[in-house]
């Protein structure tokens, strides 16, 4: 079994170390290894089945940015220990120097500003290396290059967006994107006109066999038909489902008796892709079929059989209905799931193993909730989400992208349980300006990306049940929240 070793510096920082998914080693790939890491004084190690060289990847608490996911350069297994902080700043500004690199061969202009704020990263960093011997102060002036790093990275990744915008909006009056939010299990009454209208394109309706039948044989259709009336009235593209959640306890619990059963199993989930599809057809034409097929939990299923019933489906589904748009979503796209060693393909893997099946994949839905736990994401900058969205552009295939973000840590009644929500790594405390700040972020970065053409809010309001605690864009009492009216700004700007 590998090894590798780091020091921490200050020593309070120990006290403050992350879960396990979000320390891990990654391979030069970026294929996420199965990690254990074990903390011993000021010394962590992680460990994992490979020796070869790799990159450390850490939640890490960088001044002005939170604790975000910062990335090692590939480092060798050695007996001694690395410093860190320093193989930290390292990797960060190497990355951030890569990028310059690439897009600068793609005839993009960087920003005057930006070379003195990644000279300053050098400089510090180079100082941290001389200082080795004094391995506190090191740590110290090494966090400084690692904040300056992020800044520049930050600075670059802005200017790209603006760059590459420039170039959507000229090529096209409207943007090719729809805008939506989920339904959820909310029932349409006056409020929605003031709220959907205006802002979102695309209304996602959460045709879930978990809630439609509940009891086997009883279906219950009317909160759903409400809705698809409703869009099909206010004249919103329509985006159905995903019908089947292969997530712990994502099926309906009367399902169970059959986890012994595949064969029996995969004629129920087709039968009820089928019946779906069916009753629908003609209303919506963009349908999720299945959803956190890459991470599974239901049933106990392998990662064998959950591709299995993906293709399955998706062909039902395809057979019904010809000519719809075939989707499945994808949850925690950057694969920290894989450091529990239950899963051998990584997320892109999983999505290419079914595009060579020749199942008729539409397109693939990354489900991107930061600020939660086994379900989501640690928070991370710009420039890998930029990363993370080149390397899911290499399928050649439409990108939409599911969003969650917290607006509070209070307690959630109407949330799913399994859903948890995370300590907070972001900038800024978890809020309802932190949340619309979020968007302001980053919405513009997928706007930009000429892959992505669907951005969807996971639930609308906090008021019915849904999956993220408070991540709703109206709170429990129906008062809109700031992040509402952040997206109804980007539309304005860029949709209208």
């Amino acid at each position: 079994m590998g090894v590798m070793k780091f020091q921490v510096y200050p020593d309070r920082l120990m006290s403050e170390w992350p879960e396990a998914q979000n320390a891990y080693i990654t391979g030069f790939d970026g294929r996420v290894f199965p990690s254990r890491v074990e903390i011993e004084d000021n010394t962590v190690a992680c460990r994992r089945p490979a020796s070869d060289s790799g990159k450390f990847n850490i939640a890490w608490p960088v001044p002005g940015f939170g604790r975000p996911v910062l990335t090692t350069s590939s480092l060798r297994e050695q007996e001694g220990t690395y410093l860190l902080a320093l193989e930290l700043a390292r990797g960060k500004i190497c990355q951030v120097r890569n990028q310059v690199a690439s897009w600068e061969q793609l005839g993009m202009q960087i920003p005057a500003a930006f070379d003195e704020i990644h000279k300053a990263a050098h400089l510090l960093f180079a100082k941290a290396v001389g200082m080795k011997s004094d391995p506190a102060a090191a740590s110290d002036i090494a966090t400084q290059a690692i904040a300056k790093a992020c800044e520049a990275a930050e600075m670059l990744t802005k200017a790209y967006t603006e760059q590459r915008m420039a170039i959507r909006v000229k090529r096209a009056a409207q943007l090719p994107i729809s805008l939506g939010c989920n339904l959820a299990q909310a029932t349409p009454d006056a409020s929605w006109e003031s709220w959907l209208l205006g802002t979102f394109n695309t209304a996602v309706v959460p045709i879930e066999w978990r809630f439609i039948e509940q009891e086997e044989g009883n279906y219950n259709w009317d909160r759903l038909d409400a809705q698809v009336e409703w869009c099909l009235q206010h004249k919103l593209v329509i985006s159905g489902g995903p019908l089947l959640d292969l997530s712990l306890d994502g099926l309906p619990k009367w399902l169970d008796q059959w986890g012994h059963d595949f064969f029996n199993l995969q004629s129920f989930l087709c039968d009820f892709v089928e019946t779906a599809v069916q009753r629908y057809a003609g209303k919506i034409r963009l349908w999720e079929v299945s959803a956190r097929v890459n991470t599974g939990g239901a049933l106990n299923l392998t990662e064998e059989n959950c591709l299995t019933l993906v293709a399955r489906t998706l062909e039902v589904a395809r057979r019904v209905d010809e000519e719809s748009q075939f989707l499945i979503r994808i949850e925690q796209p950057w694969g920290t799931y894989q450091t529990r060693g239950q899963h051998r393909l990584s997320p892109v893997q999983f999505v290419d193993a079914l595009l060579r099946c020749g199942v008729g994949l539409a397109g693939v839905n990354l489900e991107i909730a930061v600020g939660y736990g086994e379900h989501g994401s640690a928070s991370r900058d710009l420039l890998d989400f930029s990363r993370l969205l080149d390397v899911w552009s290499g399928l050649e295939i439409p990108l939409h992208i599911t969003l969650a973000f917290p607006s509070s840590n209070q307690p959630d009644s109407q949330a799913n349980p399994g859903f948890v929500q995370d300590a907070n790594g972001w900038k800024l405390p978890w809020s309802e300006e932190a949340q619309a700040a979020w968007i302001d972020t980053y919405l513009p970065l997928l706007i930009a990306k000429q892959s992505v053409t669907g951005i969807y809010w996971s639930h609308l309001t906090d008021a019915a049940l849904h999956d993220f605690p408070n991540a709703g864009l109206i709170d429990a009492t129906g008062r809109p929240k700031l992040a509402l009216k952040s997206l109804g700004e980007h539309s304005r700007n860029h949709w209208q």
